[in-house]
């Protein structure tokens, strides 16, 4: 939307005028000076304060008079003709899994309740440099593990749409916030599906980066541990882009960070209208029959899918020509030896063992006398499937999955132990969709797909680009984002 039409239409400064808007939106007014920054953050403190209670998103909040006192000196460099950037004045919690200078980085574990951060992480440094203010922290799973944010520091995040189920995990909270309007955009990070189950979950988009497209760090390992990204959630998808844009780029601290001299990934005004003409769909709904899928969620994402057809895409059923069960073989192998290492760290504490979730403590148990040889063949086996998954990316332009393969399930239980008629093995097993982008270390984003058939579940489509191929995964999804006024203008109802 053109500038002049928004900074027009905005001439009601009430909280919810404010926090309907979208960050670019908000961005544009606040630039355009039709709103301030203190005005901006009353509207979201008021809003924070009267819906939070009943969701848990935000945590380890920043002093109210502090906040305003920011706000205040974003005023004042606007008025001296002075912008930080697109994030000038815009409100933000960070996700608790990342540092933000002066706060808890508690990883949701009471053994980190009081681990106060030294040093932002490298992406939020960026976001502060963009203007953001941080007013805290969102909440996450203990340790971010398990797609369902609940933890012993916190306390539970429900689902924006109906409390009585989980919000997903690991960005469980910063999706609430967004859906919930309690964040104009939020940042979260993804190792099995952590941006793209709660954005599908809530309704908003989510979107995994490539491999270190954004900077990881502070890190004890800038080499190995990659399979986590950080990346943006937003409830449209030029705000998803135009937080990338702030995050993304190389960093020397970063050694394996990628280079985006030039690249811009906002898409332009045509993709609303052209974005997915030609484009080529590699439909791989269930793998044939090897995922565990609840009913109704394949029909949500065909009918998406559907939607996408009729405005040009060539949608085409197609097999992954490959191995399920020893990918996800390899799959436990290299999360096992991954995330071991963050428990690894908390066991030095004698209560360590005591304080620490079951399914955190089977991943460590499970990697202890993993050896180099297991590793290395895991590895083998991830390349060569990373070499198979570029050649399918030559005959489609995006591949096409369900991006949780169960509806949120009840706020009471830990993870679903049947999905389908089938036993879970793991506590993740009815996230293994997510995996397949992340082990060829490909771009994802989880766009709304529909609703369950009660009308109180969402569910989100995930869609896999080519390798750094985020700004053409992101113009296809502003085509699809164009086709769906219908389920985007769609509100989670506020509790009383």
């Amino acid at each position: 939307m053109p500038t002049a039409a928004i900074t027009n239409a905005f001439s009601d400064p009430s909280t919810d005028a404010i926090t309907d808007l979208d960050a670019t939106a908000l961005s544009l007014v606040l630039h355009a000076r039709k709103v301030s920054c203190r005005e901006v953050m009353q509207a979201y403190l008021a809003r924070i304060d009267r819906l939070n209670s009943h969701f848990t998103a935000i945590v380890s909040r920043v002093g109210s008079d502090d906040l305003l006192r920011q706000a205040d000196e974003r005023d004042a460099e606007l008025a001296r003709g002075t912008s930080r950037g697109w994030l000038h004045g815009v409100p933000q919690a960070i996700k608790d899994t990342a540092h933000a200078q002066g706060l808890p980085t508690t990883l949701g574990s009471p053994l980190l309740a009081n681990a106060v951060a030294r040093q932002d992480s490298y992406y939020v440094a960026r976001m502060k440099a963009a203007g953001c203010i941080v007013i805290g922290k969102t909440n996450v799973p203990e340790l971010g593990m398990g797609s369902h944010t609940y933890n012993r520091v916190f306390g539970t995040t429900p689902n924006a749409w109906d409390r009585s189920v989980v919000a997903g995990g690991s960005s469980g909270g910063a999706c609430v916030s967004l859906a919930q309007r309690m964040l104009p955009v939020a940042d979260g990070s993804d190792f099995m599906g952590s941006l793209r189950n709660p954005a599908g979950w809530n309704n908003v988009f989510g979107l995994r980066p490539s491999q270190a497209r954004v900077p990881p760090g502070p890190k004890p390992d800038a080499w190995v541990n990659l399979l986590a990204v950080d990346g943006p959630m937003g409830r449209s998808v030029r705000d998803v882009a135009a937080l990338l844009n702030v995050q993304a780029g190389w960093d020397a601290r970063a050694p394996q960070s990628v280079a985006q001299t030039g690249v811009d990934f906002m898409p332009d005004a045509r993709a609303a209208e052209n974005g997915l003409q030609g484009l080529r769909i590699g439909w791989l709904g269930d793998l044939g029959g090897h995922l565990a899928v609840a009913d109704g969620i394949l029909d949500v994402c065909t009918a998406a899918l559907q939607r996408m057809a009729a405005a040009g895409a060539q949608v085409e059923p197609t097999a992954l020509g490959y191995s399920a069960p020893a990918l996800w073989e390899a799959w436990l192998v290299w999360r096992r030896a991954l995330a071991a290492q963050s428990v690894a760290a908390l066991l030095v504490s004698p209560e360590g063992r005591a304080q620490i979730k079951p399914e955190a403590l089977w991943e460590y148990d499970s990697a202890q006398g993993l050896d180099f040889a297991t590793f290395m063949k895991a590895s083998v086996l991830r390349t060569a499937y990373t070499q198979h998954m570029l050649g399918l990316l030559q005959r489609f332009d995006v591949l096409a999955l369900p991006v949780a393969q169960c509806w949120p399930f009840s706020v009471d239980m830990t993870w679903p132990r049947v999905v389908a008629g089938r036993e879970m093995d793991t506590y993740h097993r009815w996230m293994e969709c997510t995996l397949y982008a992340t082990f060829a270390g490909l771009p994802a984003i989880s766009v709304p797909a529909g609703f369950n058939a009660s009308g109180r579940w969402p569910m989100g489509l995930q869609l896999i680009g080519q390798p750094l191929g985020e700004a053409a995964l992101l113009r296809a999804a502003a085509g699809y984002e164009a086709l769906i006024p219908d389920l985007l203008a769609r509100r989670p109802l506020e509790p009383t």
